[in-house]
Order: C-alpha cells, then structure tokens, then sequence
C-alpha cells in the first residue's frame, strides 16, 4: 500500500506531526517508571511498593502485545484506539499521582490498565509511520527518534518536576504528556493497512506467531533484536556495580546510564538528517556489533571517565540499528498482519529487557567490570546473528 502523507502536509510537516504524536506518550512511559517509585518512597515510605508499581506499569504490554497488534490489523479506525490509549495512560498516571490518599491497590490496577494500552503507542503506532512518511528509511529513522527522546526525555522531565515540586507533580506532568499524545494523533489521520479481515480474531493472532517465528528474515531480526535487549536489560545494574568498584559511589552508575542514552540521540539525531544506504540487515549487524564493542571497551579499568565516554560512544549506534530493524519488520510483514508483527516485537523487547536487569542482578557479584563485558559480548552476539540473514531478500508484497 502506497504511503500517505497527513493530507495537504509536505513530508517534513508529517514528519513533524508524527514526532508530536509519537514522542510524548512514550516519554510518558519511560518517565513514569522513575516517577512511581520516588513518589512510593516520598508518599510511603516504601521502595519496595515503588518497584511493584513500576512493574504493574509494564509487565501488562507484552501479554498484551499480541491483541494489541490484531486489533490494529483488524480495525477499521485505528486512530481512535491509539488516541483512546492515550487517554487512558493520562488518566491512569493522574489517578497514580494520588498515590497515599488513593490506596496502593487502585493504583496498581489503574498502572496495570495503563501498561495493557502501552503497545498501541509503542509497536503500535510504528506500523503506521510509513503511511505519513513517503521514505521508509526516514520515517523509521524518525520513529527510532521518537523512542530515542522519549528514554532521555521522560526521566529528565520527571527529575526536573521533582526538583521544582515534587513527584506528585511529575506523575502529573506524564498524565499530560500522555493526553498530548492522543491529541496528537488526530491530524496523523491513521487508516486501516489492510481491507476488511476474513478470519477470526484467534486466527489473526496465530497467523501472526506463525509469520514471525517461520518467515526467515523476520524471524532472525526479531531474535536479534530481542537478545540485544537482553544485554541493554542489565545495563543500569551493570553501570551501578561499575561505579561502585571504581568510585565508591552508585549515583556514579546514573551518569554512566544517562551518557548511553544521550549516545543514543545524538545517533538518532544523526540518522534522521542523514538516514544510512546500507542494507538494512547490515546497519542493524553493524549497529550492535558495534555497540557490543563499545561497551567491552568501557569495561577496562581505566576510571569513571573512560567508562562514561566509552557508554556514550557505544549509545551512538543504537538508533541507527533499531531504525533498521523496523524497516525490515515493515519489509517482511504482510499489511494484514503488520501491526501485529509491531507490537509482538515490542513486547519481546520488552520482556527480554525485565529478563536481562533481573539475571544482571543475581549476577552483580561478580562486578562491574566483568558484568559490563558480558553485556557487550551479548550485543555483538546480536549483532553476528544477521550473518545469517538471506541476502538480498525481497519485500513482501503490499508491503
């Protein structure tokens, strides 16, 4: 299907409207992860409570991924289920900032709702950035973006709201960046990918896992992507560890975190003024390969101050590689069964992240520097898995 940009919109004004879109409801996410667990501790006391919460805040999308994407295959009005999901994020974090005068248990189940809609604004909404921008190379580019300043943004946001108030604001700053997301989806003008659907919702979603784990290319990039994630999962964990054995300090681990995902932007910012002409499975190989490298480099024991450069450094080839990736995800996926594909592959992401902090957590005693190693060999394992890749695989048609 022929891409479409917002109608009577030049390229860079969808562009534009798709980040205005995109951006804040993903800020929103990675912003109220931090702010759920400061405000637990502010309102009870209670740092444990704070990480449940963040987790009822995630856990639900990838049990959600799958139905997520079926309903956007499905619909005839996507538009209106990704601005509905929208609103119920802020509405979910507005009732979360009242955390104390509102029992733990609402919130958790309001957090837990609102992680059920997160996959319409993450996966979700990816499957549909080449309808509003012709060039499929930018419009991943841009998308890769969207996530990039939404992982910077959203904790900055949160630190600058608490610093000027409290966490109780800051959860209310993401409630409002999450409206502004469903209001940003209106002009997108999102339509259907695909005509009316002939099979049944459960065979939709089958015929979903049966494209992603047999069709070759798709299945490689997605186990690819989903390792990669495994390593970045026990990054934070490992940068503390790292900062504690050379400094002393764990705030030292913030910064070293904080120095990957600028790394990560200023990638992003790059690849979307300059999108890369390689083939998309060798920028997303390249792209971890050399991620992993970075990130071993950073494990020498060199100091704080290598280990930051090396981090941001190693953050720089991330966007490009995950813009590569959802374009072969767009490449090699049915319209009928794109969005699916989307959001299984976020979910994936996802839960291989939760798995990767969980074992570099009962792995931290074997310190920092090793920890930081073992991260990097798994991303450029990720990376030598698109050796495999088959060459020169074509689009699939209507694609």
């Amino acid at each position: 299907m022929a891409a479409r940009r917002v109608r009577g919109c030049p390229p860079l004004v969808s562009a534009i409207a798709y980040l205005t879109a995109a951006t804040p409801p993903r800020l929103a996410v990675g912003g109220i992860t931090v702010a759920i667990p400061v405000l637990a501790v502010e309102q009870l006391g209670d740092v444990a409570l704070g990480g449940l919460l963040a987790a009822a805040a995630l856990g639900p999308s990838i049990v959600a991924a799958p139905v997520v994407g079926a309903v956007l295959d499905r619909t005839r009005r996507p538009g209106a289920f990704v601005a509905g999901a929208g609103l119920l994020m802020a509405a979910a974090f507005t009732i979360s900032a009242f955390l104390g005068p509102v029992p733990a248990w609402v919130v958790a189940v309001a957090l837990a709702i609102s992680g059920l809609a997160t996959p319409f604004v993450f996966g979700g909404l990816s499957s549909f950035v080449t309808e509003g921008i012709p060039n499929e190379r930018r419009a991943y580019a841009m998308d890769a973006l969207a996530y990039n300043l939404g992982a910077v943004a959203g904790p900055a946001a949160v630190a600058a709201a608490s610093a000027l108030g409290n966490a109780r604001i800051a959860t209310l700053v993401m409630a409002a960046a999450a409206l502004l997301g469903a209001v940003g989806t209106i002009p997108l003008r999102l339509r259907p990918l695909a005509g009316e659907p002939h099979a049944s919702m459960l065979r939709t979603i089958a015929a979903g896992f049966r494209h992603i784990a047999t069709h070759r290319p798709l299945a490689l990039i997605t186990a690819s992507g989903t390792v990669s994630q495994f390593g970045a999962g026990g990054l934070a964990i490992a940068a503390v560890a790292l900062a504690i054995g050379s400094t002393g300090d764990a705030a030292g681990g913030a910064v070293i975190v904080t120095a990957f995902a600028v790394g990560g932007l200023l990638g992003a910012l790059w690849n979307s003024a300059h999108p890369s002409r390689l083939r998309p499975e060798l920028e997303m190989g390249l792209g971890f390969a050399a991620t992993g490298v970075f990130t071993v480099v950073a494990a020498l024991d060199l100091g704080q101050l290598w280990a930051v450069l090396a981090i941001g450094v190693s953050g720089l080839f991330t966007a490009p590689a995950a813009s590569a990736m959802l374009l072969i995800r767009k490449q090699q996926s049915p319209p009928t069964l794109r969005s699916q594909v989307f959001t299984v592959g976020a979910g994936l992401r996802a839960a291989a992240a939760a798995a990767g902090a969980a074992v570099a957590g009962l792995a931290a005693g074997v310190g920092g520097p090793a920890l930081l190693a073992a991260i990097g060999v798994v991303w450029i394992l990720s990376g030598a898995m698109l050796v495999a890749y088959p060459k020169h695989a074509p689009p699939i048609d209507g694609a």
